[in-house]
C-alpha cells in the first residue's frame, strides 16, 4: 500500500459541498482507503484576485493503485463535478484534486509531477498537511514541520470539518 496525500480545492458552486462530494467519491476508489482528512480552510486565490476565495483541504489515502491510475480516478471525479480544463492555470474552478505526495516517490512525467511542483509555496497545502501528518518527511528529507514554520499563513482560516468513512474496497 502507498500513502498518498491529495490536495482538494474549490471556489465555485458551493465549494464546501464540492469538496465533501469529492471526499465521498475518493472514498469509493477501488483498493483505496481514506486514512486522514484535514479541516476545511478558506484561502485567498493564487493568481487573479477577481475570483472568490477558495476552500481547501488535504487528505491521506492508502492505495494499491499506481500513480497514473490514481490520477485517472481523480480526474474522473473532477470531470463528474463539472470541471472544465482551460489554459487559465490559476482561475476559478469547481474542483481541483492534486496528488501532493505519493509515498516517497519522485515522479516527473507529462501528466504528473510529485512531489507537487508548488506545494512548498502553498499555505493551503502545507498547513492542512501538517494538521494530519505532523511527522511527515518529504522525499528530499525536508520535514513538514520545517516547511510550516517557513511559510506565511497568508490569511488562511479554518472553516470547519469534513467527514469521511473508512472503507477498504479492494477485492
Amino acid at each position: 500500500m502507498n500513502t498518498v496525500y491529495i490536495g482538494l480545492g474549490s471556489n465555485l458552486s458551493d465549494p464546501a459541498k464540492q469538496i465533501q462530494l469529492a471526499v465521498d467519491a475518493i472514498g469509493q476508489i477501488k483498493c483505496s482507503t481514506i486514512t486522514a482528512l484535514s479541516s476545511l480552510y478558506f484561502s485567498r486565490p493564487m493568481g487573479p484576485a477577481d475570483q472568490p476565495d477558495y476552500m481547501n483541504a488535504v487528505l491521506e489515502l492508502s492505495t494499491e493503485l499506481a500513480p497514473l491510475a490514481l490520477l485517472d480516478e481523480l480526474q474522473h471525479i473532477e470531470n463528474n463535478a463539472g470541471r472544465i480544463r482551460k489554459d487559465n492555470r490559476w482561475g476559478p474552478r469547481i474542483l481541483d484534486l492534486d496528488i501532493i505526495l505519493f509515498g516517497n516517490q519522485e515522479i516527473n512525467c507529462d501528466r504528473l509531477t510529485v512531489p507537487h511542483y508548488g506545494m512548498r509555496e502553498r499555505e493551503f497545502v502545507i498547513l492542512p498537511l501538517l494538521e494530519i501528518a505532523q511527522e511527515l518527511t518529504l522525499p528530499d528529507g525536508t520535514k513538514i514541520t520545517t516547511l510550516s514554520q517557513q511559510i506565511d499563513d497568508n490569511g488562511l482560516k479554518i472553516y470547519g470539518n469534513l467527514h469521511y468513512a473508512l472503507r477498504n474496497s479492494c477485492k
